[in-house]
């Protein structure tokens, strides 16, 4: 009786992982064109050099990694999961490339400074002529500027800070978040709620547009009857002061 009833759990096992794995490549499959997808949108924002397959590749490991560690009490669906861990295996190969080349970075914290050095002594976000003049340029070439800095909102707020030091939100070694990495997070998403609010309403809707409802740089043109390029402006713009606000929040 006793080896009838391991016989069964034998078969039983072999049926639930044949079953189990039945389910994964099924989800594989339904999901892969999520992982294109992903990919061409982002690819709006890369330069010429950047190969899409290897991104491709590094979002199918993502997702691969979400069917791994998914887990229905989460409460949330797997199709908002998957997309946060596939883009988030897209931007760490993004990183392995360091594919932004020092002089763009070296812009990125030009931009920065000024925007901070502005921020400090009007209490508010600054027009984009009042960084152009804080950088001693005109205003065209700070246009010229935040164009070839196209990009910037791939870069983490989570980086290396430019000092070489660790930011303070980095994930402990147990993935486990202490009470006190959640009071840190609370405070991180009030910092930024303000940042957003301190963007001009156009910045503001076009920020909402692009990460909200997922409209490309082209629809956003249409939609405020403006030319894709300076909306590219605007939205570069408005994540370089997102990025000098959170900047002065890690140093504090």
């Amino acid at each position: 009786m006793k080896a009838d009833i391991q016989r069964y759990q034998q078969v039983f096992d072999r049926h639930q992982r044949r079953a189990e794995s039945g389910v994964r490549e099924d989800r594989i499959i339904k999901y892969a064109p999520v992982v294109k997808y992903i990919v061409d949108r982002m690819a709006m924002r890369f330069p010429p050099n950047i190969s899409k397959d290897e991104l491709i590749s590094a979002g199918i490991l993502g997702l691969l990694d979400a069917l791994d560690k998914f887990d229905p009490e989460m409460g949330i669906k797997f199709q908002t999961y998957a997309e946060h861990r596939i883009r988030g295996a897209i931007l760490d190969e993004l990183r392995k490339m360091d594919w932004v080349p020092r002089s763009v970075r070296k812009d990125i914290h030009r931009i920065e400074n000024a925007v901070t050095a502005v921020r400090m002594r009007a209490g508010r976000d600054p027009e984009d002529i009042e960084v152009a003049k804080e950088m001693n340029i005109d205003i065209h070439s700070y246009y010229k500027v935040v164009d070839r800095v196209r990009g910037v909102e791939l870069l983490s707020l989570d980086e290396t800070l430019p000092d070489g030091s660790t930011p303070r939100f980095t994930v402990q070694a147990s993935g486990l978040p202490s009470p006190f990495d959640e009071l840190e997070k609370k405070d991180l998403k009030r910092v930024i709620s303000q940042a957003l609010a301190q963007l001009s309403p156009k910045e503001q809707l076009v920020i909402s547009l692009y990460y909200y409802e997922e409209l490309t740089l082209k629809e956003i043109a249409k939609v405020l009857d403006l030319t894709e390029s300076r909306i590219s402006q605007i939205h570069t713009g408005a994540i370089i002061k997102l990025r000098a606000k959170m900047r002065a929040y890690y140093k504090g």
